[in-house]
């Protein structure tokens, strides 16, 4: 895939809005390649992708800091009252996955990484159990084991935040990692962290969802992704999927059939993340 750059907008709905956009990057040489747009009528908020081709644009676009784009579409943001962001296809963004002893999402990742079907670096995994380690030696990625107890949890964050620091991701996973992630935490990366669970919530709350949902004979077991807020589960929902069960199944097949949506709906929502493909507005996402 050749390069392209991606403008991610948001602002008040207002007429004019594409036009002014796209002639902004016409007038500097950019040839638009996919453009999405949304309006969200209860909001009155307008967002938008616009993936474009970069080889003729006649701003430069190698400074990270991107200062010569910002004060050149600067008027254009003022006058809409922009939030906006540019990023740039060619960036692999650094991903650490947390994991504790489940390994299907972090096997699927990990995969689906080496083999480039995401676009993003791997640079340390991060768990509380040593259950993984193979995995990680298998695949060459760095794995810190780093425990977690009720009397230990503020220490242990400590170190989590060190490797951290160390290691410079981009955005984090949670791909079963079975740990609470103190509000601390989790508001210093807004946007940044991605977790998979069960799409039971709030029904059959606590350990074994699936036993709880088999005694309930329930017909549809499902999974969802979205961004870790302060308030546990409820973040602003990337990505979900659904499957049938039936009277037939048993608690070992909904288990099985649960796996294998945790690991493609969190496959989903992280290349999306990756990609630049989703925007955040309230506690809501719009994903091109």
């Amino acid at each position: 895939m050749k390069p392209s750059a991606i403008l991610l907008i948001s602002c008040p709905d207002r007429k004019g809005e594409v036009a002014t956009i796209a002639d902004f990057v016409y007038r500097h040489g950019g040839n638009i390649l996919h453009a999405d747009e949304h309006a969200d009528e209860e909001s009155g908020l307008f967002l938008m992708r616009v993936e474009f081709d970069p080889k003729d644009f006649d701003i430069p676009l190698t400074d990270p800091a991107l200062a010569d784009f910002a004060r050149q579409f600067e008027p254009v943001a003022a006058a809409f009252h922009m939030k906006w962001r540019l990023a740039q296809s060619a960036h692999r963004p650094r991903m650490i996955i947390f994991v504790s002893k489940f390994d299907h999402c972090l096997v699927d990742l990990l995969y689906r990484q080496k083999s480039g079907e995401l676009a993003c670096d791997i640079p340390l995994i991060i768990s509380n159990h040593a259950d993984n380690q193979p995995v990680a030696d298998f695949y060459k990625v760095p794995y810190a084991i780093v425990s977690v107890t009720r009397e230990n949890k503020i220490e242990a964050e400590e170190k989590i935040q060190s490797l951290i620091d160390q290691h410079r991701p981009d955005f984090m996973v949670l791909a079963r990692y079975m740990q609470i992630l103190s509000n601390d935490f989790v508001n210093r990366y807004p946007q940044r962290i991605i977790n998979i669970h069960h799409s039971f919530l709030p029904a059959f709350v606590g350990a074994r969802p699936y036993h709880q949902a088999f005694e309930r004979g329930v017909k549809l077991i499902g999974a969802t992704s979205h961004y870790v807020t302060e308030v546990l589960d409820d973040g602003p929902i990337i990505e979900q999927d659904v499957v049938r069960v039936s009277h037939r199944d048993e608690v070992d097949d909904l288990i099985r059939k649960g796996r294998d949506l945790e690991k493609v709906v969190l496959s989903r929502a992280v290349r999306w993340h990756v990609e630049n493909r989703v925007l955040v507005y309230g506690n809501k996402t719009v994903v091109f």
